[in-house]
């Protein structure tokens, strides 16, 4: 994962191209041409410059209108009703298949079209509502989940975002209507790193059509879609050369030449359709290019960001489903004379999953809302409500099997199902380790543009000097301590202030860190893993930090019945997660800690060209 490569794997469609990175060994010979670096209303973006912005967090988003709280509470009834009642996830576990009078039910409920427009058959609904309704499904069965996800959330997504009037009408009506989709990117030879990708879209002699010509693996729906976003090389004349560029094509089985290949027998989420997929000789209409010639990244790109936060909405449903079933035993089953909550580790155990189904939850209903609102800039936070969204329902539901003992390892309390579905969920959609150098190198990259401005603008300071004061003034004063962030009083219920106090504190230590690796390592940050993945995990506590002092300050502004509890979720969140931030951000910088790095690296490598671990056993035999 060299240069640019990494940030194709980091969200399996991003350009090519890495964006300069701030570097003291001199700047460019066409500095001065750049344009300026952006701005932006990210949290997360921000923290790598050392700027705590708040337009993004406080306050906590409530984007419904009467009508649409109106939609969902008509909505969220018949949904759980019906997962209660119709669906039955071990059946369809065991069967490795959903049972039809349930995919009949939920074509009849709408739920595979819930973010369509009415005029073409969807329910209309927005980020936010859909995210309610998310978590319904995570809360029962995963595996119908990932066929109601696939299907919209990433299979026809792209013709909501990026389709024509006329891909729209005709596609968007068939989707909700009984044909399912799916979203064809990954490949034998290419995973993370989607730029790698064979399956090459050539036109015809005719110049109507493309032919279409390889195949994809592991998708999901990929046995039972009838249209299909499929991502392909095309050869592109740019500055007189032809070159491929990748783009984004809506198939329909009926073209010909699409085939599946038998569904993938899988460790989880066994009742959701998993398949290879071959393309030999399609015909693919020009109308049906989708986003334009050569603009697949982008188009990828723009899907798996749009729909990160219901993974997240989810997971959430998951989590709260196994905490229910934990704290229901924990409080009726009896050992040694006493409840099992009256045992100090049995409380313990609880409040972290209750703290990290909190975390989850509002982590995705600030993203959803974020979204309804208009932000534009959201890609960051959406990867990391994925990532900690994923790795938390994992510890939840282990804990739950814990506390439940030989009870929870059973097939009848469902939780072994569940853990099983689990485990895809740190490996699709872009890796958890994909994505936390994501966060950190698009972070880094955002720091390093506006590093770059102002070192642009000391060369001709008289024409540059509100940037300069601005911006170097800033930078002088946080050096020494002097550097005041905003005030969060407005924003912060006033239990929480002190631990939104240390948020602002290590917000600005946050920048001098993300500085001193720039300047440490230039572009060669790049191959710095060791280091990326400690940022990206410090800008996960300071940004769920962020996200729970929100919700929780919502709550206790609302005066909501358990406003006193989110405090302690959030007080105890806070309180983690800011002890913890400090020793990640000295890991990436401290030369001590380098040296573990290469110290591991070494061990690594050695692993690697033995096959396995390189040691013999202590008997020597």
């Amino acid at each position: 994962m060299k240069g640019g490569k990494l940030l194709i794997n980091a969200n399996r469609c991003v350009s090519g191209k890495l964006l300069p990175l701030y570097s003291v060994r001199g700047a460019a010979s066409k500095a001065q041409a750049r344009p300026a670096a952006r701005e932006s209303g990210s949290f997360t973006l921000n923290l790598f410059r050392g700027r705590f912005e708040t337009a993004q967090v406080f306050p906590y988003p409530d984007p419904l209108s009467a009508d649409q709280r109106q939609t969902l509470q008509e909505l969220v009834p018949p949904v759980e009703k019906f997962f209660q009642e119709v669906n039955d996830p071990a059946k369809n576990d065991a069967d490795a298949q959903i049972e039809e009078n349930t995919l009949a039910g939920l074509w009849e409920l709408g739920a595979f079209g819930l973010q369509v427009p009415g005029e073409l058959g969807g329910l209309g609904l927005n980020n936010t509502q859909y995210a309610r309704l998310v978590e319904v499904v995570g809360a029962h069965d995963l595996g119908v989940g990932i066929t109601l996800g696939a299907h919209q959330s990433i299979g026809f997504k792209g013709i909501l975002l990026f389709g024509t009037p006329e891909q729209k009408q005709q596609y968007l009506s068939r989707v909700t209507a009984g044909e399912y989709a799916a979203f064809c990117l990954t490949e034998p030879s290419s995973g993370s790193d989607a730029g790698s990708i064979k399956t090459r879209a050539v036109l015809a002699p005719d110049g109507e059509h493309f032919i279409l010509n390889g195949s994809k693996i592991w998708i999901s729906n990929g046995g039972i879609a009838e249209i299909m976003t499929v991502f392909a090389q095309t050869p592109i004349e740019k500055d007189g050369k032809t070159v491929d560029k990748v783009t984004a094509f809506i198939v329909e089985r009926s073209f010909g030449g699409v085939s599946s290949g038998p569904p993938e027998n899988k460790m989880g989420i066994k009742c959701s359709n998993t398949a290879e997929v071959y393309f030999e000789d399609v015909k693919v209409p020009k109308r049906c290019v989708l986003g334009g010639l050569g603009n697949g990244f982008k188009v990828a790109m723009n899907i798996l960001n749009n729909g990160r936060f219901g993974m997240g909405a989810a997971l959430a449903g998951t989590q709260r489903a196994a905490l229910a079933k934990a704290a229901e035993h924990a409080a009726t089953r009896t050992q040694f004379g006493k409840r099992l909550i009256e045992f100090g580790t049995i409380q313990e155990k609880l409040a972290r999953m209750a703290m990290l189904q909190y975390v989850t939850e509002s982590l995705a209903y600030m993203v959803s809302g974020n979204m309804d609102s208009g932000a534009q800039d959201y890609h960051l936070e959406a990867a990391i409500s994925k990532v900690f969204a994923s790795d938390s329902a994992w510890t939840v539901v282990d804990e739950a099997i814990q506390v439940m003992g030989g009870m929870g390892y059973m097939k009848a309390t469902g939780l072994e199902r569940v853990l099983r579905d689990l485990r895809i969920f740190r490996i699709f959609e872009g890796t958890n380790d994909i994505l936390r150098l994501f966060v950190a190198l698009t972070g880094i990259q955002f720091a390093g543009s506006h590093l770059q401005e102002l070192q642009r603008a000391f060369k001709n300071p008289t024409a540059h000097l509100g940037l300069i004061f601005s911006e170097a003034g800033r930078r002088a004063s946080a050096a020494v301590g002097l550097a005041r962030g905003p005030d969060l009083a407005p924003h912060v219920a006033p239990d929480l202030r002190p631990h939104a106090d240390e948020l602002a504190k290590l917000v600005a230590e946050y920048g001098r860190v993300v500085e001193g690796v720039l300047v440490a390592h230039g572009r060669g940050v790049v191959d710095r893993q060791f280091q990326l993945n400690r940022l990206a995990s410090a800008a996960i506590d300071a940004y769920t930090t962020a996200v729970v002092l929100s919700r929780a300050s919502r709550a206790a502004r609302s005066s909501l019945p358990a406003a006193a509890h989110e405090a302690r979720l959030a007080s105890a969140w806070a309180e983690e997660a800011l002890a913890r931030a400090p020793g990640l951000l000295a890991a990436a910088r401290a030369p001590k800690d380098l040296k573990h790095y290469d110290l591991l690296a070494r061990i690594g490598s050695d692993v690697a060209a033995d096959g396995g671990q390189a040691s013999v056993n202590p008997l020597n035999i």
